[in-house]
């Protein structure tokens, strides 16, 4: 099933919640709406359920108008957040709720009921609980009946409102490997809304991330990680760190290299971001990669955590905390320790004119437009 809306507004009161939405959801695809709380991501997807109805625009249903559309002939089943559980029934009683209560018309024999509820619990791994009650389980067992109550009605469209926001970090990533499998094995179109940018990267098809009620990208996880469009995007998808600096004639410089963009781009300020894994180490006076942008002074190292195969160091650089990822053999190797000094050099930083920070709300004020830089930059 296809799911589309088209310039859907929507306010409550004098908030506005969804300016001009305008999004295609494919049949059978699996869509993260990504974005912070109060972004409005739920409230369009309680619109795709018929909880909530858009001040204008439309919502078309395998291009049906599907405002016009009572809530059963929209095949949509939808999870809640706090799961919504009957406490008093059983799981059984619980999954199979939607079809005993169909009209007598629509309801499948009660040998049917049965058959499907515990196909349902089997798919979800809960076959050996059937006859215990909500509270008997744990919150991922919880989050599984809901799930299966969901597809109990056989929907063409599943939803789900931050499925995994309750769960510890260990049980989210059991659960929504399962909430993958089964999207793959039942070929639903699911859409699925979450603030976590791991859980959105990791089970989608494509990401929509949503700001302030608008779509500020949509497409790939590889797409929306690697090529961020806005500010927002870069800043809201990882940790970031942000570096003034200044167009001037189409180029930037940062460090010792000097950066071309976009043609025609107008000068003025601008704000370089970086991620962790992007800051490169060095020990004071070493050559950098040739690729990377040296910055002029050495900074102080703070803190250093090593976990793992990585480490994460905080630095100072002119009264500014930079963070960088760096592997352990890596860090060995340099020697570094918490006060020490080393050189910072910039790999592939990402330039956006700095303005409008109330649109997009990035760091240091920086608005949407990307600019395009060399692979190589050249020496100053």
């Amino acid at each position: 099933m296809r799911l589309e809306v088209k310039d859907l507004t929507k306010r409550f009161e004098s908030t506005l919640v969804l300016d001009r939405i305008n999004l295609e959801i494919r049949e059978r695809e699996f869509v993260g709406l990504l974005g912070p709380s109060g972004s409005g991501k739920t409230t369009l997807l309680r619109i795709f359920a018929g909880l909530e109805f858009p001040d204008s625009g439309q919502v078309l249903i395998d291009e049906r108008d599907a405002l016009a559309l009572p809530f059963e002939e929209r095949q949509i089943g939808f999870v809640f957040q706090n799961y919504a559980l009957f406490n008093h029934m059983s799981v059984f009683e619980n999954v199979a709720f939607g079809l005993k209560v169909r009209s007598r018309r629509k309801r499948p024999a009660k040998r049917e009921i049965e058959d499907r509820v515990r196909q349902l619990l089997k798919l979800v791994q809960l076959g050996e609980l059937e006859s215990r009650f909500p509270a008997q389980l744990s919150g991922g067992q919880r989050q599984r009946v809901a799930l299966a109550r969901a597809l109990a009605i056989d929907p063409k469209v599943l939803l789900l409102d931050e499925p995994f926001g309750a769960l510890d970090a260990k049980v989210r990533v059991e659960l929504r490997r399962s909430l993958r499998d089964i999207h793959d094995a039942t070929g639903l179109t699911t859409v699925f809304v979450t603030h976590d940018q791991e859980e959105a990267l990791d089970l989608a098809d494509r990401v929509a991330v949503i700001n302030h009620g608008c779509i500020e990208q949509i497409g790939t996880p590889t797409q929306i990680y690697e090529e961020p469009q806005t500010p927002f995007v870069f800043d809201f998808l990882g940790r970031t760190n942000s570096f003034d600096c200044t167009i001037e004639n189409g180029h930037v410089r940062l460090g010792d290299k000097v950066l071309a963009v976009e043609p025609g781009t107008p000068d003025g300020p601008a704000v370089a971001f970086v991620r962790p894994h992007d800051i490169v180490l060095s020990r004071p006076g070493a050559a950098p990669p040739t690729d990377d942008a040296r910055l002029e002074k050495p900074a102080v190292v703070r803190f250093i955590s090593a976990l793992g195969q990585r480490a994460a160091v905080e630095l100072l650089y002119e009264r500014k905390l930079i963070e960088a990822e760096s592997s352990r053999e890596k860090l060995s190797e340099l020697g570094l320790h918490v006060g020490d000094r080393c050189g910072i050099s910039l790999r592939l930083p990402r330039i956006y004119q700095k303005a409008d920070a109330e649109r997009h709300g990035g760091p240091d004020g920086a608005r949407g437009l990307r600019l395009r830089v060399r692979r190589r930059p050249r020496a100053a």
